[in-house]
């Protein structure tokens, strides 16, 4: 293997420095947009190609599996390139197309393949299908390798059936979802149902951990995880079984992780185990042929309600590294060239997030001109915001040829701000789509069809055969399916077993025992050969003779050809994994789709504007951007206000929301909106106060605007801008002046939030709550 070219000589410093890292621990604090993918790729082709690392000594770990599917196509790229001259004494440039495809055949199973690259879930998952049948929980539980994945949906429904059928627990006290929520953040934080219930001794805690049993034992009846699981369990088997992680902590000599601030405890748990092999990673010091590289960003932490802890990458250098001060550590590395966005872009992000006190010292370094203002819009209401934001679009898209729809996001803090937005770009007929609405494989008939082929791949999966059994109907009733549960239950077998048993079918389920047992023929003759044929031959199979996709066609309604197309579209998503994935298996596509996101699905080069919430954007990124709903209590939300941490933390999702912008930014809020069915006044975010005045233009007046400010004209003579009044000043308020408002009565003020002339005000009434107001326009008057 012979190298052609410096290949890294396209790095900067920074990234050279952390890519020619070979043993040890590093942490990459890389800023957004500042190439920490790149920086990732890199060191994996280092790692083979001078250091002659074998490819199944690597795990990387990404956040996404569009991630993971980019990094090895950019790994595959620069291994073409690299190579090509050793493989056929030509550069890559030079072969004909032919000749490129047999180079990269070659470098896909020489080294793409053996990569382990994926999401913690997906990576988890192929280790448990080696070694889950070792692996017993507290309870003597266990599960085999066949084991199902259940989707959050499916999850829901198992707790929703224990809590309301087997418990018969009052709904409302105990939603299904937030019991399940509960249960998701107790295996975060790694805590058995006993444990869980030690920790929450009260009647709620006890009645949720006795739902959390139960749940744990369904799953294992069903031979099933959940996503949750995927983690805690490896984590579990590690910690009872040394030889087993012995074995996974020899073959991962390199670990790196992407989003690192992005970990919990579990995820945390699982990396330190396989760096040290079950070593305290500050005793930990045999880095011969081993290291832990670690990318991350602090200021970019916004999934604590995923009980993400980014203090994980906080503590990097105490728990793995030298410990020494940003200047003298040989054990971290920063990336702060952005790559992405314009200077005026970035200067906003750097002075916003610097309010932060919870974060590694760094600033975003531009390699970009300044490029247009920012844009401020103050609307009087959601609907003349949302018709800004509209216009403003059509504006770009009309006036610059190299736009189109796609490349127009506009970000949100919550998924109701969407709807007038929706309802204008309708109006207007522009496509647009909603990034976290229902996503493909969690669609009706998606779901049928994986159910079928979970059937098949795991006999002791009960719920996909309750939800095939009957589905197209075939005259099996209720109450004869219950028969069989119940017997299968009452025998402590799979309900398959019973099915199979043609004397039970006969017994248990009356007139309806003809249409059991052709159901049953129906699945035992895939059952019988599915590892032999492809995964795409198998579902179009089971759809067209289960009667499915004819029932669908028989219907002759649009819903039903919508679904109908859903199931095709199925199909071609398994022929697509089959061509990118060689040798793959229909275990193999199980396990994709189980663990797939709408951000996944994402296409790039979209011909529709971009609808989201912030959390959704997190690792995209737009030319133009409209940040709206910049409001006191709805960005920041209510529950931050009073908290220091959670305002940390809103903060820096506002940060994330300015670095999506590449060329142009536009922030705007309303000074009223109605949500929760009432329309009240609004006053301007904190952090639009927090923002340097000469980076934003607000230079026309009017909400009806026919230009967009250009770098030239922002700040033209006569431009005019909004001015507020001489009393919202910081000193005419204080905290405790008691004050009247003409809809809320009486109040006392609780907080100020101000930033040179802007400012608002928080106000406890006491019948009517809090409210944050602004005083220059609310109907406020000083009580003495």
């Amino acid at each position: 293997m012979t190298q052609t070219i410096d290949f890294l000589s396209h790095l900067n410093s920074s990234q050279r420095l952390a890519v020619e890292h070979f043993c040890g621990p590093l942490l990459v604090v890389a800023g957004a947009g500042s190439g920490k993918t790149r920086a990732l790729t890199y060191r994996i082709a280092n790692l083979i190609l001078q250091h002659r690392v074998d490819p199944e000594n690597i795990l990387a770990v990404t956040f996404t599996n569009k991630a993971a599917r980019e990094m090895k196509e950019r790994i595959e790229k620069l291994f073409a390139q690299q190579l090509s001259v050793s493989f056929t004494g030509k550069p890559w440039e030079a072969l004909n197309p032919d000749e490129q495809t047999r180079v990269r055949s070659r470098i896909y199973k020489t080294y793409i393949k053996p990569l382990w690259v994926g999401t913690f879930h997906a990576l988890c998952a192929k280790i448990l299908r080696f070694d889950i049948n070792k692996y017993k929980d507290e309870k003597g539980r266990s599960w085999n390798q066949n084991f199902s994945i259940f989707d959050e949906s499916d999850a829901q429904s198992l707790v929703k059936q224990i809590v309301t059928q087997q418990l018969n627990l009052d709904d409302k006290k105990f939603n299904h979802k937030s019991v399940r929520y509960a249960i998701s953040n107790a295996k975060n934080q790694g805590l058995s149902p006993q444990e869980f219930e030690r920790s929450q001794p009260n009647y709620r805690g006890r009645t949720i951990a006795q739902v959390y049993s139960l749940y744990q034992d369904k799953l294992a009846e069903n031979n099933a995880l959940d996503f949750d699981d995927l983690i805690l369990v490896p984590v579990q088997l590690f910690q009872q079984n040394e030889q087993i992680l012995a074995y996974w902590h020899r073959k991962f000599c390199h670990i790196l992780v992407d989003e690192y601030q992005d970990t919990n405890r579990t995820q945390y748990d699982l990396i330190r185990l396989l760096v040290t092999g079950g070593v305290e990673s500050s005793a930990f010091k045999d880095w011969q042929n081993r290291s832990i590289f670690v990318v991350g960003d602090a200021d970019q932490s916004i999934y604590s309600f995923r009980m993400a802890d980014f203090t994980i990458l906080m503590d990097f250098q105490g728990d793995f590294g030298d410990g020494l001060p940003d200047d003298d550590t040989r054990t971290m590395v920063k990336l702060e060239e952005n790559y992405r966005s314009r200077e005026n872009i970035l200067q906003a992000a750097n002075h916003l997030i610097e309010k932060n006190t919870e974060r590694i010292d760094k600033v975003l370094k531009p390699t970009r001109d300044p490029g247009s203002p920012i844009y401020y819009y103050q609307a009087e209401d959601e609907q003349d915001e949302a018709e800004f934001v509209v216009q403003q679009i059509r504006q770009l898209q009309r006036n610059t040829e190299a736009e189109n729809w796609g490349d127009f996001a506009i970000l949100y803090r919550t998924n109701a701000q969407s709807r007038p937005l929706e309802e204008i770009l309708v109006r207007s007929n522009i496509p647009y789509h909603v990034v976290g609405g229902l996503k493909f494989y969690d669609r009706k008939e998606v779901k049928d069809a994986l159910a079928y082929l979970r059937s098949l791949v795991n006999p002791a999966d009960t719920m996909s055969l309750l939800r095939t059994i009957n589905t197209p109907r075939r005259g099996i009733g209720k109450a004869t399916i219950d028969n069989l549960v119940n017997a299968a239950s009452e025998l402590g077998v799979p309900l398959w077993e019973m099915l199979a048993d043609e004397t039970s079918v006969q017994t248990l389920a009356g007139r309806s025992a003809k249409a059991v047992l052709k159901f049953t023929q129906l699945m035992s003759q895939f059952k019988d050969n599915w590892r032999d044929r492809k995964a795409s031959e198998i579902a179009q199979a089971i759809m067209e003779e289960s009667g499915y996709i004819q029932d669908l066609k028989s219907q002759g309604t649009d819903e039903a050809e919508n679904r109908l197309q859903n199931v095709f579209e199925l199909f071609n998503a398994i022929l697509q994994f089959e061509e990118e994935n060689l040798d793959a298996t229909l275990e193999d596509f199980l396990a994709s789709a189980s663990l797939s996101s709408d951000l996944d699905n994402l296409q790039e080069g979209q011909e529709s504007v971009s609808l989201m919430t912030l959390h959704s954007a997190k690792g995209l990124e737009f030319p133009v951007v409209f940040l709206v709903g910049l409001e006191q209590g709805l960005f920041p939300n209510f529950r931050s206000i009073d908290d220091p941490a959670s305002l940390e933390e809103e903060r820096r999702l506002c940060y994330v929301g300015i670095t999506r912008a590449q060329e142009q930014l536009f922030l705007t809020h309303a000074r009223s909106r109605r949500l929760w069915a009432t329309r009240e006044p609004a006053v301007s975010s904190q952090f639009l106060a927090e923002l340097p005045t000469d980076l934003l233009s607000n230079s026309v007046p009017s909400k009806r605007f026919t230009t967009v400010p250009s770098a030239e004209t922002a700040k033209a003579p006569g431009a005019k801008t909004r001015k507020r009044p001489s009393a919202n000043t910081p000193q005419n308020w204080q905290v405790g002046d008691r004050v009247l408002h003409t809809t809320f009565g009486v109040g006392n003020v609780t907080h100020i939030f101000s930033s040179g002339t802007k400012m608002s005000i928080a106000v406890e009434f006491s019948g009517g709550g809090r409210k944050i107001l602004d005083p220059a326009i609310a109907p406020l008057q000083r009580l003495t």
